[in-house]
């Protein structure tokens, strides 16, 4: 098996059109055309963990953070990403990263931290923007069926928990080919009007080449008309952070200790306590504070999430309960259903779930 075809898993996992535009995700280190020896997951790409990956014959290292995040000019070994990259290279290991790509994802980071504490009716707490698109072609109804299919195959049409989501209007058709023409439908240099069907559907947009290409090769038309618009509507199945909530409520220091057992944080700050149950819970896997505002108007009793600021607390506003519980803890089980997914997916071969612990942060 080529890293490709491990990469192509990957995607299917948490697509890299799902990721943020600031983001470093997919193949950072290597050759996709290489075969792979085996896979090593984990949190962070480290030196350590590069080592590991030697010693257990991994050529591909799948992480949740990408080493490489911001620009980089110079490959000396001069800190801990140089020094990382530098021992990949060496050593021909790849390293591949998932980070928001797998954050978006109605299954993703924060899918597993409400998995984690028990959370019911979850969803969504920030639906991505302006990424949704929609298709508008015509063409006779003899013909729509197969076009419609085509494109439902091609992963348009779908709507939340629906499938195969269309709208279809009649309508007339014209048209008048010149001499270079070859009309299905009429002649040339002719005229011609036919019963037409509009078919609208929607996609997301990543998926337009796919899409496309299931139209022209269904369509019968030699020149296919069609339109793309992109729409303002949220993606309700797409974005970051969730909340849901709990069966029972509970007091607020009993469910911060239960959030501290759960997720195996060593300490949690927290703002003022409001007196109030908590069973609504807003959660966002790493650093949230831009959600704060958004966890209040869906209502939370409580938003747990990681690297506030002092002064981001006062933002609780008496609203409800925020709780940073440390980035790496509220990520911690990320690799595991990354080594889950992948192993259901790729049978009979070595998918190794790290045992470095990279959090920088320790604890007295």
């Amino acid at each position: 098996m080529k890293i490709k075809d491990i990469i192509a898993v990957l995607e299917e996992m948490a697509p890299l059109a799902y990721a943020e535009d600031f983001d470093n995700v997919g193949l950072l280190v290597g050759d996709s055309e290489t075969k792979s020896t085996g896979i090593l997951v984990c949190h962070d790409a480290l030196e350590n963990v590069i080592d590991e990956a030697i010693k257990k014959n991994c050529n591909l290292v799948v992480c949740f953070h990408p080493i490489l995040f911001s620009g980089i000019k110079k490959i000396t070994g001069k800190n801990y990403v140089e020094r990382a990259i530098l021992k990949a290279i060496k050593n021909d290991i790849a390293i591949y990263a998932v980070h928001t790509a797998l954050d978006n994802h109605s299954a993703g980071v924060n899918k597993i931290f409400c998995d984690i504490l028990g959370l019911e009716n979850t969803k969504i707490l920030i639906p991505k923007q302006n990424f949704i698109q929609k298709l508008v072609t015509y063409t006779v109804p003899e013909n729509a069926q197969k076009v419609r299919q085509a494109l439902f195959d091609a992963g348009a049409g779908t709507i939340g928990n629906y499938d195969n989501c269309s709208f279809n209007s009649n309508g007339t058709g014209t048209y008048k080919g010149n001499a270079k023409s070859n009309p299905v439908v009429g002649k040339r240099h002719k005229l011609t009007e036919t019963e037409e069907i509009k078919i609208e559907v929607t996609f997301e947009k990543h998926l337009q080449s796919s899409v496309l290409k299931a139209l022209f090769d269904n369509h019968l038309y030699e020149e296919v008309a069609y339109e793309i618009y992109e729409l303002q509507n949220s993606h309700q199945n797409i974005g970051l952070g969730m909340i849901g909530e709990f069966e029972n409520a509970m007091n607020e220091k009993d469910f911060l200790l239960f959030v501290k057992d759960k997720m195996i944080a060593n300490g949690i700050r927290h703002s003022a306590f409001r007196g109030k149950k908590i069973k609504k819970v807003a959660v966002l896997g790493g650093s949230g504070s831009f959600a704060i505002k958004n966890a209040i108007q869906a209502g939370a009793d409580a938003f747990l999430t990681a690297d506030l600021k002092y002064h981001q607390f006062y933002e609780a506003e008496n609203k409800l309960l925020l709780a940073d519980i440390g980035h790496f803890e509220s990520e911690r089980y990320t690799k595991n259903y990354i080594v889950d997914y992948l192993r259901k997916k790729i049978l009979n071969f070595a998918i190794i779930l790290s045992e470095e612990n990279t959090n920088p942060v320790k604890y007295l």
